[in-house]
């Protein structure tokens, strides 16, 4: 049985949403033990209007959690039984098997950092993110592509780069059941001798690795397009990368309801392709993806968005669970010492 430490604290829509989610994946075809770390009083008082199943179920305290604007690493200090902190022990005591929060980014990869250790050759962890593609990705028809780093390190150096391209080569393999993900290094053009020094080394290291299907660099008109699968950069780099994706999506969205609102023609134009910005919002929905995980850790983090609801609380459940069953952390281990993964 697989078992989750889910942080229910965390998150910008508080207990509710967390809780939520993880009562609907209870009373799903496949439900998945989650243990719903924080105060019972408020994990109980949503509970009690939820349809659940508690066999799958069960509630750890915690006293308090870690806020959007606190410092981080200062609040785990002052606060060693919080939401997060106490749902990391959890995982590194064997009481759980992966670890899902939605709460503050900085304060996830801290607490997992005190708990739990890094993989054979993993200088540095990766923080991945999925991005929508106008292509699709895998026997699956994935509309998603997978990039890391997006903010867990600032500065990376070649090795860095090379074990970013491994991790989120089996992550992909794994989450999107894609036998041979494409890998590329995010540059300023795409031949081997563009980019920072930091680059035109991974390009070379990687080029000579077995365990990774590395196709070379792509440019930033790439990233939509979809033309690879798994895109490696710096947490700096790929940070900014995200937030002008998700920028983009949301004022498309909000230009579509303000032309609707406005004039008759425009609304009767948007109704004509209503079936067009449908699949646009399908394949934009990070919420049918779930989380972000936290690679490089020798147990599975999943870091699920701040404004997540309900269904994506049970996804990013979902996800941390299917990588601990397909031995995501012994995946990349392997790919690290140079065999396929």
């Amino acid at each position: 049985m697989i078992r989750v430490a889910l942080d229910a604290m965390g998150g910008d829509k508080g207990v509710h949403e967390v809780v939520c989610g993880a009562a609907m994946l209870s009373v799903s075809p496949r439900p998945v033990q989650v243990l719903l770390v924080g105060d019972p009083d408020a994990i109980n008082g949503v509970l009690v209007d939820q349809k659940y199943d508690p066999r799958w179920i069960q509630i750890v305290p915690a006293s308090g959690t870690v806020s959007m604007g606190d410092n981080p690493r200062q609040a785990l200090l002052k606060n060693p039984n919080c939401s997060i902190n106490v749902a990391a022990r959890l995982v590194r005591d064997g009481q759980a098997d992966a670890l899902v929060s939605a709460g503050h980014t900085g304060a996830t990869i801290l607490a997992a950092a005190d708990c739990f250790q890094r993989l054979p050759g993993i200088r540095r962890t990766a923080l991945a993110a999925v991005y929508p593609t106008e292509q699709r990705h895998g026997p699956k028809g994935d509309p998603f592509a997978l990039m890391l780093d997006v903010g867990a390190t600032v500065g990376s150096t070649a090795e860095d780069l090379v074990a970013f391209g491994v991790m989120g080569s089996a992550y992909a393999k794994i989450i999107s059941d894609n036998p041979s993900p494409r890998v590329a290094l995010l540059s300023n053009g795409t031949e081997p001798n563009k980019g920072t020094p930091s680059i035109v080394a991974a390009h070379e290291r990687l080029t000579q690795l077995s365990s990774v299907n590395f196709v070379g660099n792509v440019e930033g008109l790439d990233i939509p397009k979809g033309t690879v699968d798994v895109i490696v950069c710096d947490g700096f780099l790929g940070n900014v990368v995200l937030k002008m994706l998700e920028g983009v999506s949301e004022v498309f969205s909000d230009l579509a309801a303000d032309a609707y609102a406005r004039k008759f023609l425009w609304r009767l134009g948007l109704t004509m392709l209503s079936q067009g910005l449908r699949q646009l919002k399908s394949m934009t929905d990070w919420k049918q993806y779930g989380g972000a995980p936290v690679l490089g850790f020798d147990h599975v983090v999943i870091k699920a968005h701040g404004r997540s609801n309900a269904r994506a609380i049970r996804n990013a459940i979902k996800v941390a669970a299917k990588a601990v069953d397909r031995d995501l952390c012994e995946q990349i281990r392997v790919g690290m010492a140079g065999g396929s993964t």
